[in-house]
């Protein structure tokens, strides 16, 4: 890949997704995620020519700079966005696909001990929220989005949004319309149903002792309304 238009593709992808984004110029002076990926182009190219302690060291110096962590030996496609930055750390056998998107926060991180594919592999246009985890080697599919603060310790098929701890699949996005299909939450309609419970058990308590403070907005009252579903 060459190294110029590989940077010139991630400032680009910085301009397009950033909305804060006032210009190229200003991407390539103050943005840390380009900065990041700037040094890893250079330190993975070092680490494929095989010279030692050099791109460690070069990585070193990136987190230093950037507080983004990132192994030489990950594999990064072109227009990558890490935005904000601070607290990414990216694994040795990561493999993240082009168009990709990721928050501050965001661990790429392994589980095994052994020398062995052990980090995630992201396929084309994921993008990963803040603060996600995603550990293993585990593929999420084109398309994706994690949500933020979502730990996700298996694969994920194409299209789909994850969210939680640990992280399932809540909806998928149907590529033909652009909408989102979402799925049943059962974590979700237990609250709803405890909700109910809560709010049936007090009007019952106030049926049988009118001393008892009402429901519907009275003080220590519960409203007896379901709680929105997130979108």
């Amino acid at each position: 890949m060459n190294w110029l238009g590989a940077i010139k593709s991630d400032i680009d992808a910085a301009q397009a997704r950033d909305p804060a984004a006032l210009g190229a110029l200003e991407v390539f002076l103050t943005y840390p995620g380009l900065h990041a990926l700037m040094i890893h182009r250079l330190t993975h190219q070092l680490h494929l020519f095989g010279l030692p302690i050099l791109p460690r060291l070069l990585s070193h110096l990136n987190r230093f700079i950037t507080g983004i962590e990132i192994h030489p030996a990950a594999r990064i496609g072109r227009r990558c966005f890490i935005d904000h930055g601070m607290g990414v750390v990216i694994g040795e056998t990561t493999v993240i696909g082009e168009d990709c998107h990721l928050y501050q926060g965001v661990t790429l991180g392994g589980t095994s001990t052994r020398r062995e594919k052990r980090h995630p592999t992201l396929e084309d246009r994921v993008v990963v929220g803040a603060g996600a985890k995603i550990i293993g080697n585990v593929t999420i599919g084109h398309d994706s989005r994690i949500g933020a603060g979502a730990v996700v310790v298996s694969s994920v098929p194409p299209n789909a949004t994850v969210v939680g701890v640990p992280g399932h699949v809540v909806a998928f996005t149907n590529t033909s319309n652009d909408t989102v299909e979402r799925l049943p939450d059962p974590e979700w309609d237990r609250i709803e149903e405890l909700e109910r419970r809560v709010a049936r058990l007090e009007r019952e308590r106030a049926a049988s002792d009118p001393a008892v403070p009402g429901v519907g907005g009275s003080p220590g009252g519960f409203d007896g309304g379901a709680s929105e579903r997130p979108s």
